[in-house]
């Protein structure tokens, strides 16, 4: 038997792309005699639709697109995901399906059993699980088709009580077939590829697996769609982080001894790049815009948005603007000279002097004489936010945002200043990972201006100002901060692991004190495990570590 892998970059309610997109995947199976091509999780309606799905013509829509690719499967079979309404007076009011097309029929709809309702998941708010197992029958080969989370509960703790693959084994299936619509994070590929190795090996059986590829705002898709065989050997592996579409011969796993592991290795860094373009890309392509904008610093972390921003848009469509102050270095001028001029792309200088005098003249009477401080600061950032945000309405740009996590974290930005922006290019991205982000950017050539990576981080909104003066060294402040965002843990347990007690306590409290900030950010791009937005959700005015 022939199977075809479809991975494609769907559009969350563009059906006309979609259908597009699939029915190109049918056709081209057809055309290279395949028996049966597989498309991913909710492939009809792009993954996740959330909120679109409480409207029925959404749902029609995917009903009606699903018939008109089914005329189009004659002399072939499909597998595509959707969503499809539950016909039952009780429980939630549709399900998360696979249908089974063959020769231009819809013989069976397979329901996804196991909802993920945890981080950025949020599947039990519309669909009701299924309770019912049934093998799809294909030339007389019983498959084994299960959606997503359905293979996840071989895990060593599992969140389920059931385990579909235990209900389907019975039938004595001879393939598992399983579409997803898996998100990135820098450490999910080796997770995984963990889990569908379990499965093969525990159930005995070759595997098939088609995941998204593409960005649907802040999530990412990464790809990667597979084959193993029954020992859990990959056999063929797709492309990351773009479309791909292969056809695997199931004869080949009498001979998969002799078939060498296609499977590559990516390096933590690499991946988070490759992410972070595809994600600017998309955003932009999905949207309809083509040109960006954002204030360049001489920082590090403008540069490494700038840098990622022009290799996802092209050189000639983002713009930079650079705003220098009273307290603004020469070199941070050169610098950010340095890099435009590096990557070809378009630059103006704007001092924000003039405005800030205006801002500061005009509030000298209500300041009544009081000193310097963070006001004034902040007024320097809102400032350069207000010019940035002028040019983008006048030109149609999309502002990118160049805070980092390690910032954002603590509430080292200032609202309606620096923290503007359409999108959060690097806000899921530490600072210690922005210095490896610079280096792997200049790895074949300077791009990045090596004084920008090198010189002291510092904000430049007072004399001699450095991050250090109210934030400990980022490699300590990163690991306090991955300990408490990402791994959940508490105060003392963080402290156990040898940093200093009043240091933990600090730090924390700034992140729980700031909660009100980060609900006013762009979209973040997700590439950890636990990302601010969707998937972190905290509330404002709690009482803990505060």
């Amino acid at each position: 038997m022939k199977i075809a892998l479809a991975q494609c970059n769907y559009h969350i309610g563009n059906f006309a792309s979609n259908i597009e997109k699939i029915a190109s995947g049918i056709e081209k199976a057809r055309n290279q005699k395949v028996d049966l091509v597989v498309f991913s999780e909710l492939a009809i309606s792009g993954y996740p639709p959330r909120d679109f799905l409480e409207f029925d013509d959404f749902i029609q829509q995917c009903q009606d697109a699903v018939q008109t690719l089914a005329q189009q499967c004659k002399g072939i079979a499909a597998i595509i995901g959707l969503p499809t309404r539950n016909p039952n007076e009780k429980g939630k009011p549709l399900y998360n399906t696979a249908v089974f097309i063959e020769n231009g029929e819809i013989k069976q709809h397979i329901h996804k059993s196991l909802l993920p309702n945890y981080d950025i998941f949020d599947e039990y708010r519309y669909f009701e699980p299924n309770k019912s197992f049934e093998c799809v029958n294909l030339k007389g080969k019983n498959l084994a088709v299960t959606i997503c989370e359905d293979l996840w509960n071989v895990q060593d703790n599992p969140l389920y009580i059931i385990n579909p693959m235990d209900e389907l084994i019975s039938q004595n299936p001879e393939f598992i077939i399983n579409i997803a619509a898996s998100p990135f994070n820098y450490q999910q590929t080796k997770i995984r590829k963990d889990v569908l190795h379990r499965n093969a090996v525990k159930y005995a059986l070759p595997l098939f697996y088609v995941n998204h590829v593409g960005a649907q705002t802040e999530l990412l898709f990464d790809g990667g769609s597979l084959v193993m065989d029954a020992q859990g050997k990959t056999m063929l592996e797709l492309a990351y982080f773009e479309e791909d579409f292969q056809v695997f011969d199931t004869d080949q796993l009498s001979n998969s001894k002799e078939i060498s592991d296609p499977s590559r290795e990516f390096s933590e860094i690499e991946m988070i790049h490759d992410a972070l373009v595809m994600g600017i890309r998309n955003y932009f392509k999905k949207l309809g815009f083509s040109k960006a904008i954002l204030g360049l610093s001489g920082g590090i972390d403008s540069a490494v948005t700038s840098a990622l921003a022009a290799e996802a848009l092209g050189h000639e469509n983002v713009y930079n603007v650079l705003m220098p102050s009273r307290f603004s270095s020469d070199h941070s001028v050169d610098d950010s000279i340095g890099l435009v001029e590096n990557l070809r792309m378009p630059h103006d200088i704007i001092s924000i002097e003039h405005a800030f005098n205006a801002f500061e003249e005009s509030l000298q009477p209500y300041f009544k004489g009081l000193p310097f401080n963070i006001a004034e600061e902040n007024l320097q950032a809102r400032t350069r936010g207000v010019l940035l945000m002028a040019l983008s309405n006048k030109y149609g740009y999309i502002l990118l945002n160049t805070s980092n996590k390690s910032e954002a974290a603590v509430g080292y930005g200032t609202l309606y200043g620096d923290m503007n922006g359409g999108l959060s290019v690097i806000g899921d991205v530490y600072k210690t990972q922005v210095f490896h982000l610079a280096r792997y950017i200049n790895r074949n050539a300077e791009i990045i201006p090596e004084n920008i990576i090198t010189k002291p981080p510092s904000a430049e909104l007072r004399p001699d100002q450095k991050d250090t003066d109210s934030l400990p060294d980022y490699e300590v402040l990163d690991e306090i901060l991955y300990q408490y965002i990402e791994q959940r843990l508490g105060p003392n347990e963080i402290v156990k692991m040898g940093f200093d007690a009043a240091l933990v306590k600090r730090i924390l409290k700034l992140v729980n004190t700031n909660e009100y900030k980060r609900y006013q950010t762009p979209p973040i791009l997700r590439v950890s495990t636990k990302a601010f937005g969707m998937g972190r959700r905290m509330p404002i005015v709690a009482k803990y570590l505060s």
